[in-house]
């Protein structure tokens, strides 16, 4: 009798079994893979801005939501946006430069980045469209239970509503119908950038883009407070719930552990057989 050694695959054939389970799992790569990611992500939008549009807050409520923040940041010793915005408004081109931030380098980023990860890297792309998706239910979750008005509905602090005084272009683009103006905590202006620039940052390995996506979140996160729209922790909560949901959202997509890798689940043969001699 005569002992059968088991069948070991070879170190290259291991090799690129291992690495193809430990890829990212992808999205399809079909037209019609494409066009329903494309459609998941639009309906989810719409249906975001159509759920967060029904919710019927109380301003009495929502403005005493945003005076308990505001006492908050005063305890912090973090309460300057009033001074800060006043500082802004006596400069014309620095008032056109956060409203344009604030209006035109939100949704056309998102759009373009995650038009760019489902062109150029739609392994990439499942994360962060989750990702959105997570921190989205989590913002609604917290407007649903604890609205809060933006600074601009408080004038009486010396805040003024930039956006509006200098443009109704943003208001416009925003239906009042599909807008709930006591949504400012968590901010997702901040959050949903902070997404995008790290999706830039790891995925286009070019210095300018790099920069780009360092930058891009930061200037956001100043347009929200300089025109009145988010206090200063409103971006820190709204980054927070941003992070939470990439989060779970790359566990969700990680690659296949090593562990999984072992010789009981690679399907190659590892059993002893005995031969009759």
């Amino acid at each position: 009798m005569s002992t059968v050694l088991p069948h070991i695959p070879s170190s290259r054939a291991a090799h690129r079994y291992q690495a193809s389970r430990s890829r990212p799992r992808r999205m399809s790569t079909t037209y019609p893979g494409i066009l329903r990611e494309v459609g998941i992500v639009s309906l989810a939008i719409f249906l975001y801005f159509f759920v967060r549009g029904l919710m019927d807050s109380k301003f009495s409520l929502a403005a005493e939501h945003a005076h308990w923040l505001v006492d908050l940041e005063q305890r912090l010793g973090i309460f300057h946006e009033p001074e800060v915005q006043l500082w802004v408004l006596e400069h014309g081109w620095l008032v056109w430069l956060v409203n344009a931030i604030y209006m035109y380098g939100h949704w056309p980023v998102l759009i373009a980045t995650m038009v760019w990860l489902i062109w150029k890297r739609r392994d990439q792309f499942p994360v962060y469209r989750s990702a959105l998706l997570i921190s989205g239910a989590i913002g609604l979750v917290a407007f649903v239970t604890f609205p809060m008005a933006p600074p601009r509905f408080l004038p009486e602090l010396g805040f003024v509503d930039t956006v509006t005084v200098h443009s109704d272009a943003y208001r416009v683009l925003q239906p009042p119908a599909f807008t709930n103006q006591y949504a400012a905590m968590p901010s997702l202006h901040v959050g949903w950038n902070l997404l995008m620039g790290i999706a830039l940052f790891r995925t286009i390995h070019h210095r300018f883009w790099q920069v780009l996506a360092v930058v891009m979140p930061l200037a956001m996160y100043l347009a929200t407070i300089l025109t009145a729209n988010h206090f200063v922790l409103d971006g820190v909560i709204g980054s927070l719930v941003a992070l939470i949901g990439l989060t779970i959202a790359m566990r969700i997509s990680a690659p296949v552990s090593r562990r999984d890798a072992t010789p009981a689940t690679m399907s190659f043969p590892c059993k002893q057989r005995m031969e009759a001699a």
